[in-house]
């Protein structure tokens, strides 16, 4: 859509129901206009999909993007109330459903501020105008003197003052602005933006409101589970449906075939009944007859004696080889350090179970959905493609998700419900059990590195080769079978220090496997930091050296670091050394003398354009007990954060679910399935374990704002171990921690 497409307010119903007299739609980057017929007078002044003002002066701000407890349904609406100039208490905030109008509607890599910021500054700014305007023509004033502020229009030379329900109707009639008129504030000037704001939900969650997908509730609608076979990709040769049917409060059950696509509809055994408990009670009767394939006899066992014995042998590919890293690990003088990494599979483990509602509808032959998901337009057309319904078939509501942490970019569950409505002539929802979210889960790639380093004479990093070995599932592609490694289970070139040392190898190798792997959030990011950072430390003790002093030796002096090709992004090694440098100063780096069974470590990590350094401080017991005594973070996200509130819980969250990831996360597959089946045995984060304090510090940089749901993560980990490793000499080669002895005397 260009800049002067035409929108038809009559296809969106959002709009239809307003009368509305004009449309801005997001386009990609661009901001889309159109203008309908003059609206009658009193109705809601509507100058954009995302913005209407009742006559009574009630903003109404529509939130796009899913709410997955990032505060994306504050924080987005608060950059439209900013240069709105509204007060805040006058705003409404209601959550979209899926559709073309708003754009790109996912919640995924952090992207939901960066993409949206610049578009809907100047959304709010146009009807902040379009006000100002029709004040000034009420009033029969320049233009020039008159100010919009705190929901009303002022006339500053005699004081009066219009609200903005007031100016409603004749703002909805004037043409829109010229592009060029309409003016963005002065940063300086804002009086939202950068304020601590809670969340807009915060009230309804204390109240235990129906806001999530498991909250849904229509009449006449029934309740399914989905059984698929405990080994991936298996597939139902026979079970008992007869015995199930006859079952209490059961309505139906049957088997659905399904597909070979991992990330889609898996075969399995569909119960439908009255109630939840009537069909998790009949589940328990269920019986099943499965053929499951090749998979049940892959293991991790297996998997890392696959590894283990590629220790020493080249890589499948190279990913990067600058200058002669064997020539230098045999040079005069350097010290060489080898060491192999390793961590496992993990969930996500999100609070809310899978689940969706769908309401399959013959006479439309439509089919209505209800699902907490994090890219609905990916579920949609997940579903037209399984079942063979036209897309503009299928409407899609967006409910807030129960944490998210990128399991629910994939829609498997979006289509199984979808599948079992098109049985049942009512709506059904389908919920999983915490079991099936464990079992059944697009997991984070677990992996392995071996790694092999030098310091030089003058104890500078001088050769540097890992050799990744990862997982990868069997996909088709272009009609050909190719090996697609896991989301975040390959490597870049460009990872740092790919793009810094003279002479480095980075290789990499996969193993095929039948388990789901999905993003985990900061894919990639979250294992390869403490991987990275953590041999560097490795690095800095054989050579005697501070690992800050190494770490800056490392950005070395130039602002930019370029990509290796059109695909990276460049590293801004400038603001890597400011936060680094501000993370010293704020944890005092170097200044503290800690007793045996105490100490620091730091780390750093560039991921979703952010630009984060911390530093943890550890208490370990003789015995082994770890307590992470305090956390500091220092952070460059660009030049504005949005809400602080909400970025200080981003960094705070990220921190809690890094450490209790490294303390405890691990899935152990047997036989083409996941041992794990409930909390009890994957353990998440306990209160007593938590940091005792976490102390949060922004950068401002003349950069683009970016998002925070991912990048504070990645530091972690490394930064704890290496403070294990200078409280104990005890260095943590293996996750989750619970694996290592961390005993000394």
């Amino acid at each position: 859509m260009s800049r002067a497409a035409l929108v038809n307010p009559c296809r969106r119903r959002f709009l239809g129901q307003s009368g509305a007299g004009l449309v801005l739609a997001l386009s990609g980057s661009t901001v889309a206009l159109a203008q309908s017929a003059k609206p009658a007078a009193a109705q809601a002044f509507k100058p954009s999909a995302f913005i209407s003002i009742s006559p009574e002066g009630v903003v109404t701000l529509i939130s796009k993007q899913p709410e997955i407890g990032q505060g994306i349904k504050t924080s987005l609406p608060m950059v439209i109330a900013e240069e709105l100039s509204v007060n805040w208490r006058d705003v409404k905030i209601v959550q979209g459903d899926l559709d073309p109008i708003y754009g790109s509607q996912g919640a995924g890599g952090s992207t939901s501020t960066p993409t949206n910021y610049q578009d809907f500054l100047r959304l709010g700014a146009t009807a902040r105008t379009l006000l100002v305007q029709a004040a000034a023509q009420r009033w029969g004033v320049p233009v020039a003197d008159c100010q919009a502020r705190d929901s009303f229009v002022h006339h500053r030379p005699t004081g009066r003052k219009l609200g903005y329900g007031e100016l409603a109707s004749l703002a909805a009639t004037l043409p829109l602005p010229d592009a060029a008129s309409v003016q963005l504030k002065d940063p300086k000037d804002y009086q939202l933006l950068g304020q601590r704001i809670g969340g807009v939900d915060n009230a309804s969650l204390v109240r235990g409101a129906p806001l999530f997908g498991i909250d849904v509730k229509l009449p006449g609608m029934l309740y399914a589970v989905y059984e698929k076979c405990p080994a991936f990709g298996g597939k139902v040769i026979s079970a008992n449906l007869a015995a199930v049917k006859a079952l209490p409060g059961v309505r139906d059950a049957f088997v659905i075939e399904g597909t070979s696509n991992l990330n889609g509809l898996m075969p399995g055994v569909a119960i439908v009944a009255e109630t939840t408990w009537a069909a998790f009670s009949a589940r328990k009767q269920l019986r099943v007859q499965w053929d499951e394939g090749a998979v049940a006899t892959q293991s991790w066992d297996g998997f890392a004696a696959q590894a283990a014995a590629l220790r020493g042998k080249p890589g499948a590919s190279s990913l990067r080889r600058d200058g002669d890293v064997e020539q230098a690990l045999r040079a005069s003088g350097a010290k060489v350090v080898e060491a192999s990494y390793s961590y496992p599979f993990i969930s996500h483990a999100s609070m809310e179970p899978q689940n969706c509602t769908a309401w399959w509808k013959p006479e439309s032959a439509s089919l209505e959905l209800w699902a907490p998901t994090q890219n609905p337009a990916s579920g949609q057309n997940l579903v037209a493609n399984t079942l063979n319904i036209p897309r503009e078939k299928i409407s899609l509501h967006i409910t807030r998700s129960g944490g998210g942490f990128g399991r629910r970019l994939s829609s498997d569950f979006i289509v199984e419900a979808a599948a079992i409505a098109q049985r049942v002539a009512a709506p059904v929802k389908l919920c999983w059990s915490r079991e099936d979210d464990l079992r059944h889960d697009h997991f984070r790639p677990g992996g392995f590195h071996h790694l092999r380093g030098a310091v030089d004479a003058q104890g500078r990093v001088s050769a540097w080769h890992n050799h990744f070995v990862t997982f990868a599932n069997r996909v088709q592609r272009e009609g050909q079978s190719v090996l697609q490694p896991g989301s975040g289970g390959s490597l870049s070139g460009d990872e740092f220090p790919g793009r810094w040392l003279p002479n480095i190898l980075l290789e990499q190798t996969a193993l095929e496997c039948g388990v789901p792997m999905g993003p985990w959030r900061a894919p990639g990011s979250c294992v390869f930091a403490w991987v990275f950072h953590s041999f560097i430390d490795e690095l800095a003790h054989a050579a005697g050296r501070d690992p800050l002093e190494m770490r800056l030796e490392l950005l070395g002096d130039r602002d930019i670091v370029p990509p290796s090709n059109e695909r990276g992004q460049p590293y801004h090694a400038g603001r890597m050394r400011a936060v680094l440098l501000e993370v010293a100063a704020k944890s005092g780096w170097g200044k503290k003398k800690f007793p045996r069974g105490q100490g620091q470590g730091m780390a750093f990590h560039f991921s979703h354009r952010g630009y984060i350094a911390e530093v943890a401080e550890v208490t370990v017991s003789k015995s082994g007990q770890l307590k992470v005594d305090r956390v500091v973070v220092v952070s460059d996200i660009g030049r504005q954060i949005v809400n602080l509130s909400g970025a200080e819980n981003q960094v705070e969250g990220s921190v809690l679910d890094g450490l209790g990831t490294l303390m405890h996360a691990q899935l152990d597959l047997q036989r083409g399935r996941i041992v794990q089946g409930n909390l009890g045995e994957y353990p998440l984060l306990r209160m007593h374990e938590s940091p005792t304090r976490v102390d949060v510090h922004f950068l401002r940089s003349d950069h683009p704002v970016t998002g925070l749901g991912e990048p504070a993560l990645p530091p972690l980990a490394p930064a704890v171990c290496n403070a294990i490793f200078a409280a104990t000499g005890h260095r943590v080669r293996q996750l989750p921690l619970s694996l290592s002895d961390l005993s000394w005397s």
